[in-house]
C-alpha cells in the first residue's frame, strides 16, 4: 500500500492544517514542517523511502492535540503541573493514531519521538541521543525554528537572527547538534522557499472551511478569556476594559458600551464606553422602555442593526451628533435580576448579522456574572470606605483622598482648604438623652455638611464627634468664609430628641490652608485643631 501519491499527501496536509487552525497555530505551519523537515532530511542523506516517512510525520506530528483539552490548548499563561501532563500525552496519542494506519515507512516513530531531547530530558519515554530515530530528530529542529520565528497569540515571533541563536543554544542539550549544523547551512534556501509559499497559505487558510474551523476557535477562545476575568477583584470600568480588548476578537466595533441598570429609577446610565464618540456614549441614561438600550433591557431581547440616534433622543441629547450609524446591544441578566445591556456600535450602516449577534448572546452571558462579581466588589469597597452611620466617607477614605490631593496641589501651586469640625457635647447629649439620640445629632450634622459644600469638595467623618471637610483650591479668606456659613448653619439647628422635646445643636470649627499652614496630612490637621 502506497500512500505518497501527492492526492493523498494533500488530504493529511488539509486534516492536519484543520487540526492546526483548531490549535491556532500560525499559518503555514504544516507546509512550512514539510519543507524544512524533508530538506534538511536530503542534506544528511537520508534514503528517498525515510524521506516520505519524514515527510508524513511532519504532516500529522501534532494530530495528538485532538485529545489536549481545548482550555488548555487557549491558555495564553503558564501551564500547571496537571495541565503539562496533559499536553506531554500528545506524542503518544498522535503515535497511537497514526500506527493504526499501515504507512509502508516508519511514521508513529517519529511523531512519539518529536518532544525527546538530546540531553534525555524530553518526554514521553526521556530517550538520550541516537536512541531517538533521526527522523524525530529532524522534526525537533524544524519544529523549533518555525515555532520561534511564528507568530501566534501571546507570542511574538522571533527575528531569524534571533531563532539562529536559540538553535545554538539548545544544541547539544534540547537538540542534535548535527542535525542543527545542517539546518543552518540549508536555512536561507529553505526560508526563502517558505516565503512564497507563506502567501499561499494564507489565503487557503483565510477561507472556506479553515476559516469556519478558526473562527470557531476564535469565539471558544475569547469566552474564556471573558471567563478568566470572573477570577478577577476588578471594578466595573476595569472589568469592562478587559472584556471590550478580548470582545474586539469576536464581534468588530467601532464603539463598544455598558449600560448598568437601577432598579430603583428604573433607568440604564452608561458605565462604560470606549472608541468611536465614547464621549457621547457615555453621556446616555435613559428609562426602561426608551431607546434602543431601554427595549433591549424591557424585553430582553438582543436588537441587530439599531440607530444609535435612538438613545441619544430618548436622553435629551439629540443635539449631539456621532458618526456611530449601527448598533448591536444584548442584555445583561444574571439569575433573574436584569444587570444591564452590553452594546456594540459600527460606523458602518447595516454592519452586524445575525451570527454576531448570536456570539455577543453567548459573550452576554459570561459579561453578566462577570459584571455582578465587580458591581459586588465596588460595593465592598464603597462600604470600607463609609462611615456606616452617617453615610459620609470615613477616614480610610480621607487619608487616600487627601493625600492624592496634597500632590495635586503641589503639582499645581494651589491651595487647599481643610476644616475641623466638632459636635458640642455629643457626651452629655448621649448622657441625657441616650446614644440614639446622640446618634441621630451625628447624622443631622452630616446631612448639613453634605448640603453645604460644593460638589468637588469632601465631608468625612473622622472619628467620634469630629468631622473633616476638605475644600479644593480654597484660600484663607473662602475657607473663613466657609466655616462660619457651615456653622451657622448647624448652630440654627434643632431636632427632637423625644416627642416634645427639643435640642439645640451647635459646633465649633478650625481651619488650615496648604501650603502656608502645613504641606503634609499631620501638619494641617494639627494646625485646624488648635483653632477650634
Amino acid at each position: 500500500m502506497v500512500l505518497s501519491t501527492p492526492p493523498l499527501l494533500s488530504t493529511l496536509e488539509a486534516l492536519a492544517v484543520a487540526i492546526d487552525a483548531k490549535d491556532n497555530s500560525s499559518v503555514g505551519h504544516i507546509p512550512r514542517m514539510r519543507l524544512y523537515a524533508t530538506a534538511l532530511a536530503r542534506a544528511l542523506g537520508v534514503s528517498e523511502s525515510d524521506i516520505q516517512g519524514i515527510d508524513v510525520a511532519a504532516i500529522l506530528h501534532d494530530i495528538g492535540k485532538l485529545a489536549v483539552p481545548e482550555h488548555i490548548l487557549l491558555k495564553a499563561g503558564p501551564l500547571t503541573p496537571d495541565e503539562f501532563q496533559k499536553i506531554r500525552a500528545h506524542p503518544k496519542v498522535g503515535a497511537d493514531i497514526v500506527s493504526a494506519v499501515p504507512f509502508p515507512y516508519a511514521v508513529a516513530p517519529l511523531i512519539l519521538g518529536h518532544h525527546e531531547r538530546w540531553d534525555g530530558t524530553g518526554y514521553p519515554d526521556g530517550l538520550e541521543g541516537d536512541a531517538i530515530p533521526l527522523g524525530a530528530r529532524i522534526l525537533s529542529v524544524a519544529d523549533c525554528f518555525d515555532t520561534a520565528t511564528s507568530e501566534r497569540p501571546g507570542h511574538k515571533g522571533m527575528n531569524t537572527d534571533a531563532a539562529i541563536g536559540l538553535l545554538r543554544e539548545e544544541s547539544a542539550t534540547g537538540l542534535d547538534p548535527l542535525v542543527v549544523e545542517a539546518f543552518l547551512k540549508i536555512l536561507p534556501t529553505v526560508q526563502a522557499d517558505a516565503r512564497a509559499m507563506d502567501k499561499s497559505a494564507l489565503e487557503a487558510r483565510s477561507t472556506g472551511v479553515f476559516e469556519d474551523v478558526r473562527q470557531a476557535h476564535r469565539e471558544i477562545h475569547g469566552l474564556y478569556a471573558i471567563a478568566q476575568t470572573m477570577g478577577t477583584s476588578l471594578g466595573v470600568s476595569d472589568t469592562m476594559a478587559l472584556i471590550a480588548e478580548k470582545l474586539t476578537e469576536l464581534v468588530p466595533f467601532s464603539c463598544a458600551a455598558l449600560f448598568l441598570h437601577d432598579a430603583e429609577t428604573q433607568t440604564l446610565r452608561c458605565r462604560f464606553a470606549t472608541g468611536t464618540d465614547a464621549d457621547i456614549v457615555r453621556q446616555v441614561s435613559v428609562h426602561s422602555e426608551e431607546g434602543l438600550t431601554g427595549w433591549v433591557a424591557h424585553n430582553r431581547r438582543a436588537l441587530v442593526n439599531a440607530k444609535p440616534g435612538a438613545d441619544l433622543e430618548a436622553a435629551g441629547l439629540a443635539d449631539l451628533q456621532t458618526t456611530l450609524q449601527s448598533a448591536l446591544a444584548c442584555p445583561l441578566v444574571f439569575g433573574d435580576r436584569l444587570i444591564g445591556t452590553l452594546s456594540v456600535y459600527h460606523t458602518d450602516e447595516a454592519f452586524y448579522r445575525d451570527d454576531h449577534r448570536r456570539i455577543l448572546d453567548h459573550i452576554a452571558q459570561q459579561v453578566a456574572a462577570v459584571i455582578s462579581n465587580s458591581i459586588r466588589f465596588e460595593q465592598k469597597q464603597e462600604d470600607s470606605l463609609t462611615d456606616p452611620l452617617t453615610g459620609l466617607p470615613n477616614t480610610g477614605f480621607l487619608f487616600m483622598y487627601l493625600t492624592r490631593e496634597l500632590a495635586r496641589a503641589e503639582r499645581l501651586k494651589s491651595q487647599l482648604g481643610l476644616l475641623v469640625i466638632h459636635l458640642d457635647d455629643l457626651i452629655g447629649i448621649n448622657r441625657t438623652h441616650g446614644h440614639y439620640a446622640g446618634d441621630r445629632a451625628l447624622c443631622e450634622v452630616a446631612r448639613v455638611l453634605r448640603s453645604a459644600i460644593r460638589p468637588y469638595d469632601v465631608a468625612v467623618r473622622y472619628k467620634g464627634r469630629e468631622f473633616i471637610v476638605v475644600l479644593s483650591g480654597c484660600g484663607a479668606g473662602e475657607l473663613e468664609q466657609r466655616r462660619l456659613e457651615m456653622k451657622k448653619s448647624v448652630d440654627g439647628l434643632y431636632f427632637e430628641t423625644a416627642p416634645g422635646k427639643r435640642l439645640k445643636l451647635t459646633i465649633s470649627s478650625g481651619g488650615a490652608i496648604f501650603p502656608e499652614d502645613g504641606r503634609t496630612y499631620g501638619a494641617l490637621l494639627g494646625m485646624a485643631s488648635n483653632r477650634l
